[in-house]
C-alpha cells in the first residue's frame, strides 16, 4: 500500500478564483462540507464541523451521517496563491475513537497555472504512521475521498463563476 493519496484535477477558473475556493475557509467550507471556527492562517488549530455540501446533493446525502461531527485541523502552511497544507487525523469517524494520540497525516492543495486553468493536485501523505489497525480503512475511505472532493471542487467553481 501506497503512503501517499494524490488526485489531480483541471479546474477551468482563474488562479485568484481557484486560490479563495481553497484558501478562504468558509469558501472551502461550503464545497468540502465543513464549517470552521477560524479563517486558515499558517500554524492555526481550527476545529471543523461536518455539514453536508451545497454543491452536490448525492455527495451531501453520503456526508449526512456525519453531520455535526467535528474534527481538529492544523494549518501547516500558506503560500498564497500556490499552496495550501494542513495536518488531521484522517478518517477519523469513530466517535468511541480518541484519535489525539495518533499522527496525523499533510494534506497539501497545489496550484499551477495552466493554458485554460489551474491544475490543481490534492495529495495526502503519512498514512505509514498510522496505527495498521486501522491503516488501510483510513487510506481506502480517504482516497475515495479525494476523488470526490476533485469533483466538488469543480462543480463549485463553475457554480460560482463571473457571468
Amino acid at each position: 500500500m501506497s503512503d501517499c493519496i494524490e488526485k489531480k484535477v483541471h479546474l477551468r477558473a482563474p488562479l485568484d478564483r481557484v486560490w479563495q475556493a481553497i484558501a478562504d475557509s468558509s469558501q472551502f467550507g461550503i464545497w468540502f462540507g465543513v464549517v470552521f471556527d477560524g479563517p486558515f492562517v499558517a500554524g492555526s488549530r481550527l476545529v471543523g464541523r461536518i455539514t453536508p455540501t451545497q454543491v452536490d446533493p448525492e455527495v451531501a446525502a453520503m456526508q449526512k451521517p456525519y453531520e455535526g461531527k467535528t474534527f481538529t485541523f492544523i494549518v501547516d502552511r500558506v503560500e498564497p496563491m500556490r499552496m495550501i497544507a494542513f495536518r488531521w487525523h484522517p478518517y477519523a469517524v469513530d466517535s468511541n475513537v480518541d484519535y489525539d494520540s495518533e499522527p496525523m497525516t499533510l494534506v497539501t492543495f497545489d496550484l499551477a497555472e495552466v493554458a485554460d486553468g489551474v491544475l490543481l493536485t490534492i495529495s495526502e501523505s503519512g498514512f505509514d504512521a498510522i496505527p495498521l489497525s486501522r491503516r488501510a480503512e483510513a487510506f481506502t475511505a480517504n482516497d475515495g475521498g479525494w476523488t470526490k472532493q476533485a469533483e466538488l471542487i469543480k462543480k463549485y467553481l463553475v457554480g460560482t463563476s463571473a457571468s
